[in-house]
C-alpha cells in the first residue's frame, strides 16, 4: 500500500521540474513582464545617475528660496542673442575648466541651454566636479519663454 503515495523522485527535484515547466510553458508572458518593468525603470537609467529636471517656476523657486545660481551652457552667440534673466554664461565645451563657478558646492545650480538638450551632459559634468545639487531647466529657454519669465539680451 505505501508504494501507491510514495513518489520516487525527491521533493527538491519535483519543485526545479515544476518550476522548469512553468517556465517554458510561461516563456511568452515572464517576456512581456521583463519588458514592460524594463520600460518602467528606463526613465530612471537614462536620466543619467538621477540628472533631475525642473520646470521653470520650481527654478525660480530654487533661486528665490535657495539661492540656486543659473548656468547657461549656450555658445557665447546664443547666449547675447537671448538668455535667462540674471544667468551666467559658461559654454558646454568649457565647463570642466571654468573659473566662474559657484565655490560653494552646496549651493544649488540650474542649468539652461536654448533647447535643454545640451543641459544635461553639462549636469553630468557638474555633479562629477561636486555640485550635487544641479538639475536642469526641461525644456530649455523655450520652456522660461513660455513662462513669460524675463529674457535677458547682451550686446
Amino acid at each position: 500500500m505505501r508504494g501507491e503515495f510514495y513518489n520516487s523522485a525527491p521533493p527538491h527535484r519535483l519543485h526545479r521540474t515544476a518550476v522548469l515547466s512553468f517556465i517554458v510553458e510561461n516563456w511568452v508572458l515572464i517576456a512581456a513582464a521583463l519588458v514592460s518593468g524594463g520600460m518602467l525603470l528606463w526613465p530612471a537609467v537614462s536620466r543619467g545617475g538621477g540628472a533631475h529636471s525642473v520646470t521653470a517656476s520650481e527654478a525660480v523657486r530654487l533661486v528665490n528660496r535657495e539661492k540656486a545660481v543659473l548656468i547657461d551652457v549656450s555658445e557665447p552667440a546664443e547666449f547675447a542673442s537671448a538668455h535667462v534673466a540674471g544667468s551666467r554664461n559658461v559654454p558646454l565645451g568649457s565647463l570642466a575648466q571654468a573659473k566662474n563657478l559657484p565655490t560653494n558646492k552646496a549651493l544649488p545650480i540650474v542649468v539652461v541651454c536654448p533647447s535643454g538638450m545640451r543641459a544635461s551632459r553639462a549636469a553630468a559634468i557638474l555633479r562629477k566636479l561636486g555640485h550635487e545639487k544641479t538639475v536642469t531647466l526641461g525644456g530649455g529657454l523655450a520652456s522660461w519663454r513660455q513662462a513669460n519669465l524675463p529674457v535677458e539680451k547682451s550686446a
